[in-house]
Parts: C-alpha cells; structure tokens; sequence
C-alpha cells in the first residue's frame, strides 16, 4: 500500500507506483482525498483538518483491508508515511514499513515486533526535526522494530517528487535504490 502526501494523489505518486511495479512489486496506491490535489501543503493540510484524521484513517484501512491478508508493505510519502505508519503497527500481518519524507507519534505501549522499517528523510526537514527524529527512532527501537534511517543533507522536504520545487534527483535515486533493496529483502 502506497499512501500520497498532503498533496493529493499526484502524478509522482503513480510514477513511484509504477517504479515500485517494474521492480515486480504489487503496489496499491489508494485516493484518501476523494481526487483532490493541492498546490500548496497549507491547502492540502486546511483540507486534512476540514475531513478530519479520523476519516482519513478510515479511508486508508478500507482500501488496505481488501488486500491485508497478504501480508502488506506499508509506505507513504509525508502525510502518507503517518498513514503508513498507524496501519503497519496495527497490522500484526505488515512485512514491512517504509517512510518517505515523515513519521508519526506512536502510543506508549506500541508493538512492532522486528517490523522491519525503512525511513528516507531530508536533513534538515522542517517537518521532521532533528529531536523528533531520535525520539521517534529510540521509540521505534523500544516497541521492537528493525529501523533503519536514511538521511539526505540539503535535500528539500519531498524530495522524490520532480514536480515540486524540494525535488533532489540525486537523493531521489538513492531513495529509490536504498528502498527497492529494502523491499526485495522483505
């Protein structure tokens, strides 16, 4: 399950689908904005916090449930990440969970038994700073899964997506090296 970030389901999400597909990966890249897009991450956060978390969850574990028998990979870009991350850590199914650009909090009592986890993220990001990422690494760590960090100095906050003005194509090839072996490896 591939999850889009607060821009909406854009075309870098299905060229990274699309990607993911080539590599021999069956990828599911569901709509949780209903076929809004957002030009700015204000308009697509404003909508967020008009449809409410609640029902974005539910969204995303509607179009994953059809599918979760199978043992899913997780992953999500920023927004989608969040998204990403609540539904692995619920799945006692997930192979496997991989962020691009962001995280989310976890609860306290949390479980993620050796889930292997990939996270890519722009140093710095100021989505993502420097002590939530090593307070959400050591919380990661404490609820048992395999985390393993990949950060990329001076890139921009979505930096895969050659549309937006953070796109970096050297780390955008890196990421996309680094999780397809990730990926392979699950």
């Amino acid at each position: 399950m591939l999850f889009h970030s607060t821009y909406g389901l854009r075309p870098a999400v299905h060229a990274a689908a699309d990607r993911l597909r080539a590599a021999g990966h069956q990828v599911q890249v569901p709509d949780l904005f209903e076929g809004r897009t957002f030009a700015t991450v204000e308009e697509g956060m404003a909508f967020q916090e008009e449809t409410g978390r609640d029902e974005l969850l539910k969204r995303a574990v509607l179009a994953s449930a059809p599918h979760s028998d199978q043992g899913l990979v997780y992953a999500g870009f920023s927004f989608g990440g969040s998204v990403a991350q609540h539904l692995a850590l619920a799945d006692d199914k997930a192979r496997g969970l991989l962020l691009l650009h962001g995280t989310a909090d976890l609860q306290e009592d949390a479980s993620a038994d050796e889930l292997p986890v990939q996270l890519h993220i722009a140093d710095p990001d100021p989505f993502e700073p420097g002590d939530w990422l090593n307070a959400w690494y050591l919380r990661m760590r404490r609820a048992g899964a395999d985390v393993e960090v990949h950060r990329y100095p001076g890139a921009g906050h979505i930096f895969t997506d050659p549309d937006l003005d953070d796109y970096d194509a050297e780390a955008a090839e890196e990421t996309w090296r680094a999780a397809l072996g990730f990926l392979d490896s699950l």
